[in-house]
């Protein structure tokens, strides 16, 4: 049953790729923006934990599995069955503890052998394989991670947060002489050493950011139609009157 509904979205793929004058002239590069926008739009009704809506974004993104393979047949690169074949060939090898006859005992080892057989597949760093494009939060999460998966990491949480403290006396210094460029460098630091610890204690920073920029946003906007209704525009207030929306936006948000 689903083997029949999936081959149908390849035919309907394919039906457009020739009758639609739209989708006939549309490329990897001139779609990738919108696979990368819908990826985005899972992760959102993931959040809201809003299934409905998750179902409809999973299916624009398998739409977009499904237009690039497409393009890629047509170009006599690669097809959908080599796409499947690829993902199922590397999950049997990368999990030998299912499929094969190693032996973990848990789910630290699991990603261990993970990286070592990444490695063993013909990569030369532990590293590679994070997107370059990754917004730069995730790809520092996702940089330490792969590390700490072969043992470079910490030993105690503690010494994660005096390097956080020890980062921010160098950044309070690097401000004192007025160097940008050093203050650059130094907050980067600063803020690469809070993602560590982060990671260190189970927080995703990037789920704990976007958690805080929502707040932010309802809360400023809490403020925007507070001073609608007494008829007054935020640019029409000061920092004082609009702190004290702020403040009373916290016990209603």
């Amino acid at each position: 049953m689903t083997g029949d509904k999936f081959q149908e979205l390849m035919n309907i793929m394919r039906r457009l790729r020739t009758d639609c004058s739209w989708d006939s002239v549309q490329t990897h590069d001139s779609i990738k923006a919108n696979t990368l926008e819908e990826a985005y739009e899972v992760v959102e009704a993931i959040d809201e934990k809003n299934y409905n809506e998750l179902k409809t974004e999973l299916g624009d993104l398998l739409l977009h599995i499904v237009f690039h393979s497409v393009i890629a047949e047509g170009m006599n690169n690669f097809n959908i069955d080599e796409v499947i074949d690829t993902i199922s060939q590397k999950l049997i090898r990368r999990h030998p503890h299912v499929f094969g006859d190693v032996k973990v005992e848990n789910n630290d080892d699991i990603t261990r052998n993970w990286e070592t057989i990444k490695l063993q597949e013909g990569r030369d760093s532990v590293l590679e394989g994070v997107p370059k494009h990754l917004p730069e939060l995730h790809k520092a999460y996702r940089l330490q991670e792969k590390a700490a998966k072969v043992g470079f990491d910490w030993e105690k949480k503690e010494d994660v947060w005096d390097k956080v403290l020890e980062e921010i006396s160098e950044m309070q210094e690097a401000e004192k002489k007025n160097d940008v460029e050093h203050i650059e460098e130094e907050m980067g630091d600063l803020l690469f050493s809070l993602v560590n610890y982060s990671r260190f204690i189970g927080i995703n920073p990037a789920n704990a950011l976007r958690r805080t920029n929502e707040k932010f946003t309802k809360r400023f906007q809490y403020i925007e139609n507070e001073l609608a209704k007494i008829g007054k525009k935020i640019y029409d207030v000061n920092l004082q009157e609009m702190d004290k929306y702020w403040e009373e936006s916290k016990s209603k948000l």
